[in-house]
């Protein structure tokens, strides 16, 4: 019984390969295969498809993290949108940071559009990056700007020196100035401005920065609080203050923080094996269990707010029409030079993250040849700062390429295909938004703290042994979390790598001086024996 049953198997996946053989055959000789050279790349269709399926899987966290952590910023709610009370006509400004109905729905609302806009930015690059570039790469919002966003220049719920709009604004001449660097060629000449520890401990900064988000409790895990005398302090507590974060009983308590707990072992065990997809299934595990009501770790609790949320999240699918982010640039404030600041900041970071970025992939994927060159990569730019562009008009943070693409690119993905395969699951999620914005902030907060540990991996490049790269790397790594600012660990570290240097350039040009000292006595020495000579004829 068991050989039949194995000898059916085998005819089944025999007929399976034959036909899988057929389609990539009648494909790679196609228009479709011609335009996207499958038979020049050495690559079938098949291959490709699998390819996206495990780039999306190991990207598609970013729709949920993405919209969670903007949210954080109240993008375009105000006090206006504070639920007064009965007895007064109007409302204080710290309505945006206490428990107020009608300022969280606005905000649930505002994470909706959020989420529909993260997919659409997404669903368009990775579409450009197929059609035009012919590369396998997928494109979202990147981590580091959309914490940027909420955490420096907006402020968690608008407590920023911007509003949501003005940062849209500078997010849109950033993708434009981009795609004129692209353009023009000027990448690599700004990408060297930047010291190279620096540049380096840029990635290690904003994965801390991103792993310190995720363990607080208003977009993570709650293992950290605040703390009056010693500013952050071990919470995991079962209540705090909805104020101050302040831990008022049960430290360690949770339930919530061990429902995380457990979903980031899933994600490490599954990066251990190399199993795609393994935060998305971190992030499945906690939200599957965080979606059953009446109980402990439940989103959906028994009050007016969620029963709201519940009943959204029963209609599974519906199409989310953005209400309040798209087109909502502000460039009346361009006159402020923190808006310059944080757009040359934006714009360094763009340019360094996508220049390493698709050099990475094109290496791993075998793309460049012997003079650091591939193909597409002039295309790659163009459409990395384009979508930036599309991005900031729906109201989300700029697009980047995903260093996960090297999960389709290991699957055997070389073509546009594999992009275009990412956008489409882009597109399908479009339609599955009650679902994604009920995804609780404990099960993103494990991803949160998972992409800081892979964003670590760029420390073991910087030279270590070299006070002159050592000290201004950890500067800028150390200042970016402790200081809640990408912009000032930037800064730091090139004005400490700047003060480190003057003493090689002070150096420099005193030995230049004494040089030209030396030239001009030899001159002036030969100048007096030609004339001593002259006398003596005479």
């Amino acid at each position: 019984m068991g050989g039949k049953l194995c000898g059916s198997f085998r005819r089944v996946a025999k007929s399976l390969n034959k036909m899988e053989m057929k389609v990539n055959g009648a494909i790679s000789k196609s228009r479709i295969g011609k335009f996207f050279k499958l038979e020049a790349r050495k690559s079938s269709f098949t291959k490709e498809f699998r390819a996206g399926t495990a780039t999306f899987l190991t990207m598609a966290y970013i729709i949920t993290v993405n919209a969670s952590i903007l949210s954080d910023s109240g993008g375009t709610c105000t006090v206006r949108d504070c639920t007064f009370p009965r007895n007064q006509t109007s409302v204080s400004p710290d309505c945006m940071f206490k428990q107020n109905e009608g300022y969280e729905n606005c905000v649930t609302k505002m994470k909706s559009d959020f989420i529909v806009g993260t997919a659409l930015a997404s669903m368009i690059g990775s579409f450009a990056m197929g059609l035009l570039a012919n590369l396998p790469l997928g494109l979202a919002p990147g981590m580091g700007p959309n914490a940027y966003l909420a955490y420096n220049l907006v402020g968690f719920h608008g407590s920023g020196n911007m509003s949501y709009q003005t940062v849209m604004a500078i997010f849109f001449v950033e993708g434009c100035a981009f795609f004129a660097i692209a353009v023009f060629g000027l990448r690599g000449r700004i990408a060297r401005f930047i010291p190279q520890p620096v540049r380096l401990a840029c990635a290690a900064g904003i994965g801390l920065f991103i792993a310190f988000v995720g363990l607080q409790a208003h977009q993570g895990v709650g293992l950290v609080g605040a703390d009056t005398s010693t500013l952050v302090t071990l919470t995991a507590c079962s209540s705090t203050n909805p104020v101050t974060g302040e831990c008022t009983g049960g430290k360690m308590h949770s339930p919530t923080f061990w429902l995380s707990s457990v979903g980031f072992i899933i994600m490490c065990y599954g990066l251990m094996k190399e199993i795609k997809g393994s935060m998305i299934y971190g992030i499945l595990f906690v939200t599957l269990i965080s979606w059953i009501r009446n109980t402990a770790v439940t989103i959906f609790p028994n009050t007016p707010a969620g029963n709201s949320s519940y009943e959204y999240f029963k209609k599974v699918v519906d199409f989310h029409k953005i209400e309040s982010t798209a087109g909502v640039l502000s460039f009346s404030h361009f006159n402020n030079g923190e808006v310059w600041v944080a757009l040359l900041t934006l714009l360094y970071i763009d340019v360094l993250a996508t220049t390493g970025t698709l050099y990475t992939m094109a290496e791993i994927g075998g793309f460049v040849n012997e003079e650091g060159e591939f193909e597409g990569e002039y295309v790659a730019y163009m459409v990395d700062a384009g979508s930036t562009i599309v991005a900031s008009t729906l109201g989300v943070s700029p697009v980047a390429t995903f260093v996960e693409s090297s999960a389709g690119i290991r699957e055997g993905g070389k073509t546009g295909i594999t992009a275009i395969v990412v956008g489409f699951y882009f597109l399908l999620s479009l339609f599955f938004t009650p679902l994604i914005a009920s995804v609780p902030p404990w099960a993103i907060g494990p991803s949160l703290v998972m992409v800081g540990v892979l964003m670590m991996k760029v420390v073991k490049d910087i030279d270590w042994e070299n006070v002159k790269h050592a000290v201004p790397a950890f500067v800028t790594m150390v200042l970016m979390p402790l200081t809640y600012s990408i912009a000032n660990g930037i800064i730091g570290g090139i004005g400490v790598y700047i003060a480190l240097s003057l003493y090689d350039s002070m150096e420099c040009w005193a030995k230049w001086l004494m040089k030209m000292r030396k030239m001009v006595v030899k001159e002036q020495n030969q100048v007096s024996a030609t004339a001593d000579q002259s006398i003596e004829v005479v």
